[in-house]
């Protein structure tokens, strides 16, 4: 028998390339000949041709959206979503076969839907600090989740390449609701007038079922006044978001600063100093990178609290933590100080309605960046410098067990959550750290965060038996992730064994990070994983540091190997539990 399959995942790539390996390969077992077609965005993979779709027997169209099928016009075709379809590939395909149906022209395109104007309308954005891991993962779990409810839904995501698939006004207009999945500050103003719900992106990728439904029922229009509001409820979810914003648009300045350095010191380690010289610019832009890197942080802060007018009073305050030597401490109390006196005057300071126009581009950036720098200069600054000093005295002169325990403490956080706000804390430290040129803490935090993902897909291998074949292929996508330092590769497996899982990798990343730092390991760039190393002097001790790599992974895998009950059905890849991811790396 020849089969053509289809499958398409339009947030992203890794539910439809999943889902295109399973299914090939149950079909092999079978004895089936396959070709397959997976679309990842804009991109088919493997496009079936004229020939192709003619010489097989039925065609399966596998997605979350519809299809279109107008070129298998005769052919028997069958339409399933992903959760369908991956829970047990062979006894689906199987199944499949027997119910296809010859395709006929003038058929809807696509999956069956509920009936016309019936399904809930749903309109989502979801962004994450790095915009990475957690804002593709987070669609496709909202993606799979409405596909099995029967909702329609359209999302986009705002990851570290910009918006892709960005939502058109008129599904916006046509929503019931839209839903904010973001860790970071997303602009609302083309949602005016629309109900909205808000959310963490961890929250979407573990209950995304869950997370859909509340949306739908607990939905609010929201004006500027309910926005503020809305932080007011929750003011340490607030506070946190903000921070995670500021993070997430300085982290550029950061890896550009820091690679930039590391490339200048491939000349040599002085090279620099020559004037004139290739070493000397890009260290001069390294740096410069490096003294943008608080302003920017500060800058968004406020930017976060207070929308616009923020940005000018936050940079201005960044930029004079650098200037007084409190570094990154400096910056955030510069970035909140300056976010809340913006929305203080914004809303409290009442003008005449021929002047209210001047507000945001006057009256505001003034007042605000009076307040701010009168408050840096004569107040917050001098004991922040000395407290960023201290701690950067300590960091610099600490001894092999202050060492150890500190790289203990940062490996363990950055596995306690996998991406949540304990990993957040630990890795916004670290970042912060590197503009007082203080490398080791980075580099402990990196190791540690590509532990669980390597882990799960090494205990995937050592206990084979134990796995269903969909969890091997998700340990197998998971190892890759965490080649890159993406520990949300771990979620699936942690999300659906939490009581090993993490322990597991607490374990080994505790091991790393105290290893990491035991052989004084440096790292000038807070992202790219193992490919980081391909720059030269990024990481100094390079083959101390794989080895506290591999150390920690190992670990992580032989644990959850011997932990880890017999094999399941398969992986929580879409599966009904709302309470499970549908979708991971």
């Amino acid at each position: 028998m020849k089969l053509a399959i289809v499958t398409a995942c339009p947030g992203g790539q890794v539910t439809s390339v999943l889902a295109a390996r399973l299914l090939r390969g149950a079909a092999e077992r079978l004895g089936w000949e396959t070709c397959v077609e997976a679309n990842a965005g804009s991109r088919p993979e493997g496009e079936l041709s004229a020939e192709q779709i003619a010489e097989a027997d039925w065609v399966l169209l596998v997605g979350v959206e519809p299809l279109a099928a107008a070129r298998f016009v005769g052919k028997p075709v069958y339409r399933a979503r992903p959760a369908e379809a991956l829970a047990d590939p062979r006894a689906f395909l199987q199944r499949a076969a027997a119910l296809a149906s010859v395709e006929v022209a003038g058929d809807e395109a696509g999956l069956v839907a509920p009936e016309a104007g019936a399904a809930p309308r749903i309109v989502a954005v979801t962004a994450c600090p790095t915009g990475v891991a957690h804002t593709f993962m987070a669609a496709e779990a909202l993606q799979l989740a409405a596909g099995q409810l029967g909702f329609a839904l359209q999302v986009e995501t705002q990851g570290s390449v910009g918006a892709r698939n960005p939502l058109d006004p008129a599904d916006i207009a046509a929503a019931d609701v839209v839903l904010l999945a973001a860790d970071i500050d997303v602009d609302t103003a083309r949602f005016a007038g629309k109900k909205i719900y808000r959310c963490g992106t961890g929250v979407a990728l573990k209950q995304a079922r869950a997370t859909l439904e509340r949306a739908l029922a607990e939905g609010q229009v929201e004006s500027a006044g309910a926005a503020s509001a809305v932080v007011a409820r929750d003011e340490k979810r607030g506070v946190y978001k903000h921070l995670l914003t500021g993070v997430s648009f300085m982290l550029p300045m950061v890896v550009a600063g820091g690679l930039l350095i590391a490339l200048s010191l491939a000349f040599g380690i002085d090279a620099y100093k020559q004037p004139g010289s290739l070493a000397a610019v890009l260290r001069t832009v390294g740096d410069t990178a490096f003294v943008l890197m608080v302003p920017m942080l500060a800058g968004y802060i406020a930017y976060s609290i207070a929308d616009r007018p923020g940005l000018a009073p936050g940079m201005l305050g960044g930029l004079l933590a650098g200037t007084l030597g409190a570094g990154f401490i400096g910056g955030i109390v510069a970035g909140f100080i300056a976010g809340y006196a913006a929305r203080a005057i914004s809303h409290g300071l009442r003008l005449p309605a021929s002047l209210e126009a001047l507000k945001p581009i006057l009256v505001i950036p003034l007042l605000a960046s009076l307040v701010t720098g009168l408050l840096m200069l004569y107040v917050v600054g001098k004991p922040v410098a000395g407290m960023l000093a201290a701690l950067t005295g300590f960091l610099d002169g600490m001894g092999t067990s202050n060492a150890i325990l500190l790289g203990l403490l940062l490996g363990g956080m950055m596995c306690v959550d996998l991406g949540g706000p304990v990993n957040k804390a630990a890795y916004a430290f670290s970042v912060g750290l590197l503009s007082s040129h203080s490398y080791a803490p980075m580099a402990a935090v990196m190791a540690a965060g590509m532990v669980p993902p390597i882990g799960m897909g090494l205990a995937t291998l050592l206990a084979r038996r134990k796995f269903a074949e969909s969890e091997r292929q998700a340990g197998k996508a998971a190892s890759v992730l965490g080649l890159c330092f993406i520990s949300e590769g771990a979620i699936p497996f942690a999300a659906k064994d939490p009581l090993r899982v993490i322990p597991a990798s607490i374990a080994g990343g505790a091991l790393t990070g105290a290893l990491s730092m035991y052989f004084g390991c440096k790292l000038q760039a807070p992202h790219g994983g193992l490919f980081v190393m391909l720059v030269p002097n990024a990481i100094n001790h390079a083959l101390a540091y794989l080895l506290a790599i591999v150390a920690g992974s190992l670990l992580t895998g032989l644990l959850y190997a011997v932990l880890k009950r017999g094999a399941e059905p398969g992986l929580a890849l879409g599966t009904s539990s709302s309470r499970e991811p549908a979708a991971g790396g």
